[in-house]
């Protein structure tokens, strides 16, 4: 069985969607910080011949995002300078790019992700489905923010000119950010909507995808979890089963990121991970946005469930797949080894 077919536990288990404390973070806030004395170190990596790795990865990755803004602005203070301006300017590739995410703010680092995946030819459905699918409302609400004050842009009207059709639809509704938040669970509704769901897929022909869309992108997470549960003992199917079996191309991608979410978003994002790192060659950009992201939020559990879904740590994976300072940077926010 795997871990997406499991269902007894998921009503009482918490879920990083609705956590506020990141008490699962492997990145806590420096115990007797002292911004001065990181300040100086930095600047000496940076400032003297070569740069100082080791210093640059000492402190940027044992201190919390909250601590590094107040280094930022103290470096900048001290040296007239911006740190990110000297980061970019003395590292290089997958190693500046971790150190850069390291010390921009969370949601504006999220928005930039997003700016990625959305400018050029041809947009990334992936990265667009990783982050809305597995961030908050508030989270959503912030990184809309900061799209709007980077850009000069309404993030929704940004995607709309980007994505399209059913996908689009269900992007958009995720990125407005208004998933009902409230941890009440109505019962009777849950059963409604999962009656509603097996009737728009598995007991009809054809697929009524507006219907998935509306219940799974604007229910909260507590209220889908009972309605997964209904589903399974209506169908005998989960509804990722329905959904793989009914859909394809983006759209059953964006709806089965989003109910494997709604059970486990560290899992999901294992799975991410995993995928980014198997095979020939290593996609970094995930590896770093997601080690990043969530290493103040739930990258304990992301580890836990990587150990249980690939039978090997997160941390040998990471050893055995990325190299140099960029590996051991990556190592250092990833914490233990399990």
């Amino acid at each position: 069985m795997s871990v997406w077919d499991d269902l007894d536990l998921l009503l009482d288990s918490p879920s990083s969607l609705t956590m506020t404390s990141g008490s699962r973070g492997t990145v806590k806030d420096k115990p007797n910080f002292k911004v001065d004395e990181d300040v100086s170190a930095l600047r000496k990596a940076i400032e003297g011949l070569g740069t100082t790795e080791k210093t640059l990865i000492e402190v940027l990755t044992q201190r919390t995002n909250a601590q590094r803004q107040l280094i930022s602005k103290a470096y900048e203070k001290a040296t007239g300078r911006k740190l990110v301006d000297d980061l970019e300017g003395d590292t290089q590739g997958d190693f500046e790019d971790l150190l850069v995410a390291l010390v921009t703010p969370p949601a504006l680092f999220d928005c930039r992700e997003v700016i990625k995946a959305i400018k050029g030819a041809g947009t990334t459905e992936t990265t667009l489905t990783e982050i809305f699918s597995s961030r908050s409302s508030r989270q959503i609400k912030a990184l809309s923010e900061a799209y709007l004050a980077e850009t000069g842009n309404s993030l929704i009207k940004d995607l709309e000119s980007e994505v399209s059709g059913e996908f689009g639809k269900g992007l958009l509704i995720l990125a407005e950010g208004k998933r009902d938040e409230s941890t009440h669970v109505d019962a009777a509704k849950a059963k409604a909507d999962a009656k509603v769901l097996y009737e728009a897929g598995e007991k009809k022909w054809g697929t009524d995808e507006e219907k998935f869309i509306d219940v799974l992108c604007h229910r909260s997470i507590p209220q889908l979890r009972q309605t997964l549960v209904d589903y399974k003992s209506i169908s005998k199917k989960t509804l990722q089963e329905s959904i793989e079996g009914e859909m394809s191309g983006d759209l059953e991608m964006l709806l089965v990121a989003i109910v494997k979410c709604v059970k486990n978003v560290p899992a999901y994002l294992a799975e991410v991970l995993f995928k980014s790192m198997k095979g020939a060659g290593t996609t970094e950009s995930i590896v770093t946005r997601i080690i990043v992201s969530r290493s103040e939020i739930d990258l304990m559990d992301i580890r836990v469930e990587y150990k249980k879904l690939f039978g090997l740590s997160l941390y040998s994976q990471l050893e055995s797949e990325v190299g140099g300072s960029y590996g051991d940077a990556l190592k250092h926010l990833c914490g233990q080894d399990d």
